[in-house]
C-alpha cells in the first residue's frame, strides 16, 4: 500500500494535512518542530524498516495545513495530534518528536498519558527552551536553555519585525555547525517560509516559555532520546531529560555521523538504524 495524503478538520474548525504509508503493524506517529514540516521526515516514510507504517503531519500554521488566527500554544498542538490518532483509529502507536514536537508529546502526555503510546522517542529538545529567573544556575543547564526571557523576546521581536526573514535565516542556520550541505540547508530554510509571523512568532513564545521537568518523571513508556554532538541544543541536556524518564536511554551522534538539529536529513541511514532498532525491540 503507497503513502496517501490526507486531511481532517480539528475540533475548532482547522484543515491539517497528514501522510500515511499504510500498512500492518504498530504505526509511528512523527511530529515536526517549529517553523518546518512533515517534509522533514522525508527520508524516514520510506526509509524504515520495510512495511513500517508512518504517519506524519504538518501541525497548523505549518506546511500545507491550514494557518487561521487562533490556536497558536503547545497544548492546543497537542489537541490536534489527538484528533489525528482518533481520525486514524490509532489505539496503539509509536511517536517520535523532534524538537517543538517532542514539546507538542510531553504535552499530549500531561493531558492524556501514555495509554495509547508504546514507545517514545525524543529527539534532540530540551525540557525547558528559556531560562526563567527562579531557576537556579543548575537548573538552567539541566534544563537545557537556550535563552533567557530577554533573550526570547528578543528573537521574537525579530522574527514579528521587517527584518523577519533575515532573523529566520540566521535562526536556522545556527542549527548547524561546521559547514552545512548548502542544498541541505536551502531545504530547511525554504520549508520554514510555510509559517508565517502571526503563527510562528506566538508559537515559538508558547513553546519557549514551557518548562516540562515536571512531566517527565510520569513518561511511563519505553524512551530513546537522541542528542547530537554538533547541534545548538546542549547533548548535556538529553541526558538530563534521560535520566528523568524512568525507562529511558540516551543515544548521542557523534559529529562525524551528523552535526546539527537535524540527524534525520543529514545522515538518514544512520538516524533510521537507531529508530529501527529501538522500535523493533518488544515486538514478537
Amino acid at each position: 500500500m503507497g503513502t496517501t495524503m490526507g486531511e481532517l478538520t480539528t475540533n475548532d474548525g482547522v484543515r491539517l494535512t497528514y501522510r500515511d504509508s499504510g500498512g500492518d503493524g504498530v504505526p509511528l506517529v512523527m511530529l515536526h518542530g517549529w517553523g518546518q514540516t512533515q517534509e522533514m521526515f522525508r527520508h524516514q516514510v520510506t526509509g524504515l524498516a520495510p512495511g513500517r507504517r508512518v504517519v506524519t503531519l504538518d501541525q497548523r500554521g505549518h506546511g500545507i495545513s491550514g494557518k487561521p488566527h487562533h490556536g497558536y500554544r503547545i497544548a492546543r498542538l497537542a489537541r490536534d495530534v489527538l484528533g489525528l490518532v482518533d481520525h486514524l483509529g490509532l489505539d496503539r502507536f509509536d511517536a517520535l518528536g523532534w524538537s517543538m514536537g517532542v514539546s507538542v508529546w510531553w504535552s499530549f502526555i500531561d493531558q492524556w498519558g501514555t495509554g495509547r503510546i508504546r514507545r517514545f522517542v525524543a529527539v534532540d529538545q530540551p525540557a525547558a527552551v528559556a531560562a526563567v529567573p527562579w531557576m537556579s544556575a543548575e537548573e538552567q543547564r539541566d534544563s537545557g536553555a537556550i535563552f533567557d526571557v530577554s533573550g526570547l523576546l528578543e528573537l521574537a521581536t525579530g522574527l514579528a519585525g521587517p527584518d523577519g526573514e533575515r532573523v529566520r535565516q540566521e535562526f536556522v542556520r545556527g542549527m548547524f555547525s561546521g559547514s552545512p550541505d548548502p542544498g541541505l540547508l536551502a531545504f530547511v530554510a525554504e520549508q520554514i517560509r510555510s509559517t508565517p509571523a502571526y503563527a510562528g512568532v506566538p508559537l515559538l513564545f508558547d513553546h519557549c516559555a514551557q518548562d516540562w521537568r515536571d512531566v517527565l518523571p510520569r513518561v511511563d513508556v519505553p524512551t530513546l532520546v537522541i542528542a547530537c554532538d554538533g547541534s545548538h541544543v546542549d547533548p548535556a541536556s538529553q541526558r538530563y531529560v534521560a535520566d528523568r524518564i524512568p525507562d529511558a536511554r540516551l543515544h548521542t551522534f557523534p559529529t562525524t555521523v551528523a552535526s546539527s538539529h537535524f540527524p534525520f536529513l543529514e545522515n538518514p541511514a544512520a538516524f533510521n538504524a537507531v529508530v529501527d532498532a529501538f522500535l523493533a525491540e518488544g515486538l514478537s
